[in-house]
């Protein structure tokens, strides 16, 4: 009996292969697959697959045949992204040829199309790496056959990133010089920005609302506050003729409430108060244009109009909007004309500072009373130390006990200068982003283009994308020195290539001025949107203003690799090169150089 089981045991997985071998032979799954197989073409596009921001969209088109069509029977395509060596998968979806997925190909008679769009997050493990399809038939059922096809079919490969060769030159940031007085007190102003056509006050983070109950609560004696508003020359703003006077009222009894319900220093009746209303003022609209970072031919055209157009003041206005200039007019002096200011001018108790930095050492170690040094003192203390963990531990404590911005932005720098030396990657980005926060506090006190470039730095370096944008986008609207706006639009610039907004980025360098930077990126938005010509002019006067610069020869390659032309390709591939032998490690992977990787040209260039 137990020779007859066994002999029955071995015979069961023949007897099962044979039955599924004859369901198949009956199943019409291998006919479709034949079918479909027989005039089947697929395509991704972009091919390489180009990453977008922190995305990398793609779209995958297939086309069958429209004979391999069976009722209850569809063919697909299973697709996947395959990368670290051919060691992981990222499962991505299918395509498929069932009702309401497919069209008939206008173009192609007899075959069908669909269409659909995919998306892989971009990050540094993937790349390179290569988007396979297999195909399958299936029967609809649940439950029913499947029959994949015997091998993959390559569509692209992936990833290229053009954020990674985007240039972007930073800007050192110092600590701010410390001193100590015996003389406190002094005027304080204070910004408050209002919405277009709204006179009461914003009370969320970014309006010095804080800033303002912190100086009124404060042990200390004010003489004197000035108010004054203003509005834009925008319709909504311009056509209310009591607008700046409501904004002047709106800050005036705000002030006044405070003072009655938590001063214990001063008193309404002691404090003078006087108020300015600014209505219809071209003079504060042109001072901004000027502190802008406008060209001068810009400028000159607005003043033009101002000075000699005809008409009244909604006639001027009107008459901005035909500029080419007007969006920037729009965006970014606007809005920082709806404004109002509180300045305040007070006297505090003098203080000396004999022991300044043995009481900061209390003070830190929560021996000592905050009181006993002045906010200026305890600033003044970090600069008695070489150590960034100390001066870092003196500016929390101070920042925490007085909120001031000087000492949220000595905070900022002294996190950021702790992030380049920590060689943890995760570690410095915590500190980066601990400093864009302590510069955004600071700008908020302190609002300046300056202060928020800052912020956006800091943002920008620990990767958190749209925030810097956020924060290069108050900076211009602040406006200031024409230098520092030049550099925080090209920065501006530089990450909008890195989010995927190549055309915003464009635009954008139109007013960033001429630098290596700036050649090099429009250089390569030019690339990437076809404009070889315009991007092999703009990589030549980049190595004008800087010879030899081994990144502009790399995009020359670059330009070279999508023209087809090997032999100019090998020509700047190899100047590049040996100006910086680190570009061979990053020309063997990139995706540009694919179909020449196994050229001899392009092995001679490496060496």
């Amino acid at each position: 009996m137990r020779i007859i089981s066994n002999l029955i045991s071995r015979a069961r997985p023949a007897a099962l292969l044979a039955a599924g071998a004859l369901l198949l032979g009956c199943s019409p799954l291998p006919k479709v697959l034949r079918a479909a197989e027989a005039g089947r073409q697929a395509t991704a596009t972009p091919a390489p697959l180009t990453a977008v921001g922190e995305t990398v969209p793609f779209e995958v088109t297939a086309r069958v045949p429209a004979a391999h069509l069976r009722k209850g029977v569809a063919y697909e395509l299973l697709l996947r992204y395959r990368y670290d060596h051919g060691l992981r998968d990222d499962t991505l979806g299918r395509v498929s040829f069932v009702v309401g997925d497919y069209v008939y190909d206008d173009e192609h008679k007899g075959l069908l199309v669909a269409r659909k769009a995919f998306s892989l997050p971009n990050t540094p493990g993937r790349s390179p790496g290569e988007l396979l399809a297999r195909p399958q038939v299936r029967v609809l059922k649940r439950g029913g056959q499947v029959l994949r096809g015997p091998a993959d079919v390559h569509l692209a490969r992936g990833i290229a990133d053009p954020a990674r060769r985007v240039v972007r030159e930073d800007t050192a940031l110092a600590l701010l010089p410390e001193s100590v007085t015996n003389q406190v007190g002094g005027t304080r102003i204070l910004p408050f920005f209002f919405d277009d056509g709204a006179w009461f006050i914003r009370s969320f983070l970014g309006t010095n609302v804080a800033a303002l109950e912190d100086l009124i609560d404060a042990s200390q004696r004010t003489q004197r506050v000035l108010i004054t508003a203003g509005h834009s020359p925008d319709s909504l703003d311009a056509h209310n003729p009591a607008l700046a006077s409501k904004r002047v009222k709106m800050l005036l009894y705000y002030y006044k409430k405070r003072v009655e319900g938590f001063s214990y220093l001063n008193k309404v009746a002691d404090i003078k108060f006087d108020t300015l209303a600014y209505r219809r003022r071209w003079d504060l609209f042109l001072n901004k244009v000027t502190q802008s970072a406008l060209k001068p031919a810009d400028q000159d055209s607005i003043i033009a109009i101002i000075n000699d157009t005809r008409g009244g003041y909604v006639a001027k206005e009107k008459a901005l909007h035909r500029l080419q200039s007007f969006e920037y007019v729009e965006q970014y002096i606007y809005p920082v004309l709806r404004v109002g200011t509180v300045a305040v001018t007070f006297t505090a108790p003098a203080r000396y500072n004999s022991e300044v930095y043995l009481l900061s050492k209390k003070i830190v170690a929560k021996q000592a009373e905050l009181d006993a040094l002045t906010p200026e003192e305890l600033r003044y203390s970090a600069t008695l130390t070489p150590l960034l963990a100390e001066k870092q531990r003196i500016y929390e404590v101070a920042s925490a006990a007085e909120g001031r911005w000087e000492a949220y932005h000595n905070l900022g720098v002294v996190l950021l200068l702790r992030s380049e030396k920590e060689e943890n990657p995760k570690v410095a980005r915590a500190y980066q982003r601990r400093a864009a926060t302590n510069f955004t506090l600071a700008a908020h006190r302190n609002p300046t283009a300056e202060l928020f470039y800052h912020a956006a730095t800091a943002y920008h370096r620990a990767g958190d994308r749209l925030e810097a944008l956020q924060n290069y986008d108050y900076a211009i609207k602040l406006g200031g020195d024409r230098a520092l706006l030049r550099k925080i639009i090209s920065d501006k610039a530089a990450l909008e290539i890195e989010i995927g907004q190549p055309d915003e980025a464009l635009r954008t360098l139109r007013f960033a001025g001429p630098s290596y930077q700036n050649d090099m990126n429009t250089a390569l938005v030019y690339v990437q949107k076809g404009g070889y010509d315009l991007a092999e002019a703009q990589y030549r006067q980049a190595l004008a203003r800087r010879p030899g610069a081994p990144s502009a020869l790399y995009g020359l390659a670059v330009v070279a690799a999508r023209r087809h032309d090997e032999a100019q390709l090998a020509t700047y591939l190899h100047q590049a090169i040996a100006a910086d032998h680190a570009l061979a490690t990053q020309a063997v992977e990139d995706l540009e150089f694919q179909d020449y990787a196994q050229g001899d040209a392009f092995r001679e260039a490496l060496k």
